[in-house]
């Protein structure tokens, strides 16, 4: 029954985590601008944040985030002003870039922070989803057979959808690289801050708008 379980979460979560969305853009935008230590650190920060939402929902704790309209409410707005905040500073950074150079710039510009910026960047991105703690109270316990510890069992499932994330995420930094001479051209870079950042202000959005 424990491997069913582990199979069928696979599944689901599989399924979940190749479907476009904040994570994607985030990820193929950071590795798209030659950042590959902080294009890392974003996704094992969104992994992380996946995990604490396990391990949170395997306690019991996130079934109070689907119980209180105020805790949820304030998560979700917290969570809708720092995408917007996010978005808005990309297509600010998309918008001033020079446009009269052609030359591709620097593989590895240098960015504050790095691998542990990248990391930070995700785990609040994912944390203040409060989407995740809901799925998580809906989807999770369905898939803990009875007989099995309810805590342990919920990590393990959890686990299985962080290493899905994690070699999803190898796919998109491996696509972004071998575009790399290309996505090195400012043109390219400006084009791609303003697709992310425009998608990551819908996600705020969306967020903030309850939908």
């Amino acid at each position: 029954m424990v491997i069913t379980a582990l199979w069928s979460f696979a599944l689901v979560v599989g399924l979940l985590t190749i479907t476009p969305g904040l994570d994607t853009a985030l990820i193929l935008r950071t590795a798209a601008r030659g950042e590959q230590r902080r294009a890392w650190g974003v996704v094992l920060g969104i992994q992380t944040g996946t995990l604490c939402w396990g391990a949170l929902t395997s306690a019991g704790v996130t079934a109070l985030l689907a119980a209180s309209r105020l805790a949820y409410e304030t998560l979700r707005w917290a969570g809708a002003a720092y995408l917007l905040w996010m978005g808005a500073r990309m297509l600010w950074e998309g918008r001033g870039r020079a446009t009269a150079s052609a030359e591709p710039e620097p593989a590895e510009p240098a960015a504050p922070g790095g691998f542990a910026a990248g990391w930070r960047q995700g785990l609040v991105t994912n944390l203040l989803n409060p989407k995740m703690g809901v799925f998580y109270v809906a989807v999770l316990p369905q898939f803990i057979p009875a007989s099995a510890p309810h805590f342990l069992m919920g990590l393990a499932l959890t686990s299985v959808h962080a290493v899905l994330g994690v070699l999803w995420a190898a796919v998109l930094v491996g696509f972004a690289r071998a575009l790399r001479d290309w996505l090195r051209k400012p043109a390219a870079r400006r084009a791609m801050d303003r697709i992310t950042g425009t998608a990551i202000v819908g996600f705020g959005v969306k967020l903030a708008v309850g939908e």
